[in-house]
């Protein structure tokens, strides 16, 4: 049986709305020891328990209030102590305290999507890693697959087609184009912006790659306005082109507009 915390790395990377709920203490007569955990999601109890039983349910419908709840404090961590006598209608004597933990659904998560996995995103994977996002490592070569880290928050897919996976990928991920070329960016760009309308969509290369890859799109059927719809150059304009400085530079543009879309969406 999978510990509670892969099973909370499951249901991160997932993007499923959950709840951990602790027994942080007990005093008296109660159905469980301090420490034991549980994980309720929208449809009850997942995983674990604190003590089963009516202080079971009462936990169980709490963090299912939790998670129905929104607003600014949706995510806020509770205390609770209940008197298993006065609470919660049992016939023992003690009391527990209980720590719920709401963890937001999928759409406060933070999905990048990274076509190519070569030098550069080599060193881009780990500055993102410790953020709170899922990241997605797209790649025809199993080469360049192996060498990056593994993480609950990593994925690495093997394709040999990758913009077939433009229709799979999810409304609010932010997508990078980093493969061998402007010749299998182009195909990925085509069908994100034919049939896709992602918050950010980039492309590493210069300038002049960004027009040959605009004319090429509009040649493809693009109208010329969509067809300028990405980023590139890819990175805020600082540093010099080695691979850890590029991908500082990058970071640092996804979060920059992470925080501009949020800003936008609190003031709408």
């Amino acid at each position: 049986m999978n510990s509670p915390y892969a099973q909370i790395a499951e249901l991160e990377s997932a993007g499923t709305a959950f709840v951990l709920v602790v027994l942080i203490e007990s005093v008296g007569s109660t159905p469980q020891d301090a420490g034991a955990k549980m994980i309720v999601t929208a449809t009850g109890r997942l995983a674990g328990t604190v003590g089963g039983g009516r202080v079971e349910a009462q936990a169980v419908a709490f963090a299912q209030e939790l998670l129905a709840a929104t607003g600014p404090d949706a995510a806020r961590p509770r205390f609770v102590s209940w008197s298993l006598k006065a609470d919660v209608g049992m016939t023992c004597g003690g009391t527990v305290k209980l720590y719920f933990e709401p963890h937001p659904a999928a759409e406060a998560t933070w999905p990048i999507v990274i076509f190519g996995a070569g030098h550069i995103v080599q060193a881009l994977v780990p500055v993102l890693l410790p953020l709170p996002c899922t990241i997605t490592v797209c790649d025809s070569r199993p080469e360049w697959l192996a060498q990056l880290p593994r993480a609950a928050n990593l994925r690495a897919i093997q394709h040999d087609n990758p913009a077939d996976l433009v229709p799979t990928l999810p409304a609010h991920a932010f997508v990078l184009c980093l493969t061998k070329g402007h010749a299998t960016d182009r195909p990925i760009l085509q069908r994100a912006l034919a049939e896709r309308n992602f918050p950010f969509l980039g492309a590493i290369g210069s300038d002049a790659k960004a027009a040959v890859l605009r004319r090429e799109l509009i040649a493809a059927g693009l109208a010329p306005e969509r067809a300028a719809q990405f980023h590139c150059p890819l990175g805020l304009d600082f540093g010099t082109n080695h691979p850890h400085e590029v991908a500082l530079s990058i970071a640092a543009q996804l979060l920059s507009e992470r925080d501009r879309i949020a800003r936008a969406r609190s003031q709408s």
